[in-house]
């Protein structure tokens, strides 16, 4: 009698959540505690387009951004052993959202409007997604994704904790 063969790794565990949420900082501890490499989508986009993220914003809008979002995202998930930070949009791609779940646990960073305004306040890398002020427009892309970060997520964490906490939470939570 043969031993069973115990399951393959996921290729991706991935992080999703509002901008401010701590995709970047909290993906980094994760992926060191799991010997995993961390990627940063919106790094790659960067680096792909030859441009900051505001910048194609401004040359191309956010449909071109979002169509290049997705390819990008598709591309890192062929990748084995990451810990993917995503921008705080892939969700808004039927696309991506898919393909998140199907590479691997999907963790949600959760924070209110308010943690997440004070933590992104004066970052010139994270271009206005409407007309409205500041925390009013968190407030309010918050409440449209939020749907949607729940959807994909196998699990979900509080994200206003100390990062160490939050990846102690992550670990539970994918164990």
């Amino acid at each position: 009698m043969s031993e069973p063969v115990p399951p393959a790794a996921p290729a991706a565990v991935s992080l999703v959540g509002a901008r401010g949420s701590g995709k970047s900082t909290i993906g980094r501890l994760l992926a060191e505690r799991l010997g995993r490499r961390f990627v940063d989508a919106d790094e790659q986009i960067a680096r792909v387009a030859g441009r900051s993220i505001p910048e194609i914003f401004v040359l191309h809008g956010e449909t071109a951004f979002r169509l290049l979002e997705a390819e990008v995202i598709t591309a890192l998930l062929e990748q084995d052993s990451i810990v993917l930070a995503t921008g705080g949009g892939a969700v808004l791609s039927l696309e991506s959202r898919q393909k998140l779940v199907a590479a691997g646990p999907v963790v949600y960073l959760e924070a209110d409007p308010a943690t997440l305004h004070a933590r992104t306040a004066g970052d010139e890398n994270r271009p206005p997604l409407t007309d409205l002020p500041a925390e009013e427009e968190m407030a309010a892309v918050l409440a449209d994704r939020e749907p949607l970060y729940r959807e994909v997520a196998s699990v979900v964490v509080d994200a206003t904790a100390e990062p160490e906490a939050v990846v102690a939470a992550i670990l539970a939570g994918l164990s």
